[in-house]
């Protein structure tokens, strides 16, 4: 079963219009944020979650870098 924030996340990395990957991202770090917050309420979900959420932060923070180069080759020619 794959949850809400695995989903968002797929969307984002699997994304190929550059000008939406920005909305999908946040979207994704959103919901990782809120499962986040339920294991900090509840006492963590298992290590394999939490591996593939970090995972994912780890993934988010690239496309975050890809897309800023994007912006930025975007403007500069």
């Amino acid at each position: 079963m794959t949850s809400e924030w695995e989903k968002l996340y797929q969307a984002a990395i699997l994304e190929t219009d550059w000008s939406k990957i920005e909305e999908h991202i946040e979207a994704a770090d959103s919901a990782i944020s809120a499962r986040l917050h339920e294991f900090s309420v509840n006492h963590g979900g298992t290590p394999e979650e939490n591996q593939r959420i970090q995972d994912a932060l780890s993934g988010l923070t690239v496309l975050r870098r890809e897309v800023a180069e994007w912006h930025g080759s975007k403007h500069a020619g």
